[in-house]
């Protein structure tokens, strides 16, 4: 059962390399995938070899699945690779231009670049719609203000994405617009009704699922007046009964780091992770802490031998993980005598400042 379990995380990694210890873990454990950030970053050369190094890992698994190689990159002052990467400015400018086919194209061309070193899913776009002025967490990184907007620059987002051959991963489910507390520090409470949200805050998701989106993510936001006891995180109302039954959404549904302290000045790491498996989560991510992992793994083996969560769940979260690797991740890494002329390229760097000037059509 254990095996079983492990498909399911997505996880950090110390640095440029792997450790004896994290190749032994993500083989042993069954990872679904990684997640880099900053420290990972070296070089374009070095990040290929880093993937390379895990894909051939992979193989070594019990699924022998490709694992997901993930990244926030979503231009802005949320990008995890920088120079010789194109910067891209913040994704507010895409909406200041009103342009789909500009935003496919921006989307595309992240991709291409993050498929060159290896990377095969991004954590963008966010398709939150900037509400509250004086929310700086989400600020620029925002499309627009307007839902009609973020609804259809995300939904072109989506697809640039997948015409790259990335997984884009739409956030943050149900809506981190209005906020102005942090997750990273404290649980944002917001007092909107299911309604309000429906009416506006949806219609971003609505648009981006029929765009064929694969994978979204939660936000750990608590709105008492539709669930009184959980964040959406680890609501079952948000993730089954409205992500599931009401918008009809068919894909996979992953958390946000579930070691943000929102959760973990509230819940311990064990109840956190057996609590979103409930919820309805698909995949959980751990971003930062070594030692969650292991307890997430050992909290949800228990939980499963305790009948708190069903078998069946478990190996349906399996199934679906499974599936979109068979799907979207046929195709290895493009050629990197190739590839690494697309990291930076002219093309790319005019694009991106005509897209911080305004002028891109």
């Amino acid at each position: 059962m254990r095996e079983k379990i492990g498909p399911s995380l997505i996880i950090g990694i110390a640095g440029t390399s792997l450790t004896a210890a994290e190749s032994e873990f993500l083989v042993r454990e069954n990872i679904g995938g990684i997640i880099l950030f900053k420290r990972n970053f070296e070089s374009p050369e070095q990040l290929r070899e880093l993937c390379d190094e895990l894909q051939s890992l992979s193989k070594r698994t019990p699924d022998k699945q490709p694992f997901f190689v993930s990244v926030d990159q979503e231009g802005g002052r949320v990008a995890r690779f920088r120079k010789p990467f194109t910067e891209w400015p913040p994704m507010a400018a895409l909406g200041k231009i009103d342009s789909p086919t500009v935003a496919f194209k921006v989307a595309q061309a992240i991709g291409a670049e993050l498929r060159a070193v290896g990377v095969n899913m991004n954590f963008a776009p966010s398709i939150d719609i900037f509400t509250n002025p004086a929310n700086t967490v989400i600020g620029d990184r925002a499309v627009s203000t307007d839902a009609e907007t973020v609804a259809k620059l995300g939904s072109a987002l989506v697809r640039g994405y997948i015409k790259a051959d990335i997984i884009p991963v739409a956030k943050h489910f149900p809506g981190h617009g209005n906020t102005l507390i942090d997750s990273h520090e404290e649980l944002p409470v917001e007092n909107r009704t299911r309604e309000e949200l429906d009416a506006r805050e949806w219609e971003p998701f609505k648009r981006v699922f029929r765009a064929r989106l694969d994978i979204v993510m939660s936000a750990h936001i608590k709105f008492p007046n539709i669930d009184p006891e959980w964040p959406a995180t680890l609501s079952e109302i948000f993730l089954k009964d409205i992500l599931r039954t009401q918008l009809r959404y068919r894909g996979l549904a992953i958390t946000d780091d579930l070691d943000m302290k929102a959760l973990t000045k509230h819940h311990t790491k064990a109840a956190i992770a057996v609590r979103a498996i409930q919820a309805g989560a698909n995949i959980l991510l751990y971003c930062n802490e070594p030692d969650s992992p292991p307890i997430a793994l050992d909290a949800i083996e228990k939980a499963v031998r305790d009948k708190q969560i069903p078998l069946q769940t478990i190996l349906d979260n399996q199934n679906l993980i499974l599936q979109l690797k068979r799907d979207a991740l046929k195709e290895p890494a493009p050629e990197w005598s190739t590839a690494q002329a697309l990291i930076g390229c002219e093309e790319h760097q005019t694009l991106a400042a005509a897209v911080a000037a305004g002028t891109a059509t």
